[in-house]
């Protein structure tokens, strides 16, 4: 059985069972599905999402793919609609959480089912595709771009986004109550952290904008293979920055979620971003990135910081793209 179709399988036992908990337990139903009828949504929730699971985990061909694009879709449905309701009601906030999981895995399970694979070389495509930023602009221009992202990045996913996960975790009633002496302890520490985080991220961004003649964006890269700064104790400081920053973030509004989002953030930039962003520094870079790459660890920093790096050159030239 592939892995896409084991994660049917699993999700339509998981389905059961989560409707036989409903079925009989009534805190459970209560958590996930609060003052819904669950007579009303299993009629439509048991054969699209447990029947469809088991038929794209058991059925080949045609009727295998179909039934794990219903799951699949129903799921997408049903998380949207169940998100709407706990916002407007204040009910079934964990239901949400639940359908959420559910949502991610049913999607990655469907793109094994039908293609045999994630496709993560589709965020190599179109405006998102890698490529250097004008290597003849002016340094000043580097700088002031690399301004503008940290400002709409950092003020997206360091602002708006945590907000947002922060209010639905009250509303959605998933927000544990916490004594104020640990929510004071989390707010300070939080502000510490997220200090120090960004300092670290603003010097990787000023070392990438002056050093490698290009931006932190993949779609307006550096031209020169930057080892300088923060770059020379660690391959990756921007993310390690942003993980961190968020993780403090979560700890300043006392949100679990907040950080759980931060940490779900680093899973997909490590397995999705960092494999495609790395295969384009050694396309670009070769036997110099390859020399980094053995001397510099991606997220752990080594000190000190020049007994890692040696005698690779603070920036590298990489050929037009």
């Amino acid at each position: 059985m592939s892995r896409g179709r084991l994660y049917f399988a699993l999700q339509a036992l998981g389905g059961a069972v989560w409707w036989i908990a409903v079925a009989t337990v009534p805190g459970i139903r209560t958590l996930t599905l609060g003052s819904l009828d669950p007579v009303v949504v299993a009629t439509l929730d048991v054969p699209l999402f447990v029947v469809a699971s088991a038929l794209a985990a058991i059925a080949a061909g045609t009727v295998g793919r179909i039934a794990a694009i219903v799951a699949s879709v129903w799921t997408t449905v049903v998380l949207a609609g169940l998100a709407a309701w706990a916002t407007i009601s204040g009910e079934a906030g964990w239901g949400v959480l639940v359908m959420t999981a559910a949502s991610v895995g049913s999607v990655l399970a469907l793109a094994l089912v039908l293609l045999g694979r994630v496709p993560t070389e589709w965020l190599d495509a179109g405006p998102l595709r890698f490529r250097t930023a004008d290597p003849h602009a002016a340094r000043s221009r580097h700088v002031v771009a690399t301004t503008l992202q940290i400002v709409v990045f950092w003020g997206l996913f360091l602002g708006v986004f945590p907000v947002l996960i922060a209010f639905a975790e009250h509303r959605w009633q998933v927000h544990p109550a916490l004594p104020g002496p640990v929510v004071t302890t989390l707010f300070v520490t939080g502000l510490v952290v997220l200090m120090f985080a960004s300092a670290l991220g603003i010097a990787s961004a000023a070392a990438m904008s002056t050093k490698g003649a290009g931006t932190p964006l993949p779609s307006a890269s550096a031209n020169r293979l930057v080892v300088a700064g923060p770059y020379r104790s660690v391959r990756n400081p921007m993310a390690l920055a942003g993980i961190t920053q968020g993780v403090a973030v979560g700890l300043v509004l006392g949100s679990w979620m907040v950080v759980v989002y931060a940490l779900a953030g680093s899973i997909v930039w490590n397995c999705i971003v960092r494999p495609l962003e790395e295969a384009d520094l050694e396309e670009r870079f070769g036997d110099d990135f390859r020399r980094y790459t053995a001397r510099v660890r991606c997220w752990v920093p080594r000190w000190p910081i020049a007994a890692s790096v040696g005698p690779v050159p603070a920036a590298v030239s990489s050929p037009s793209r």
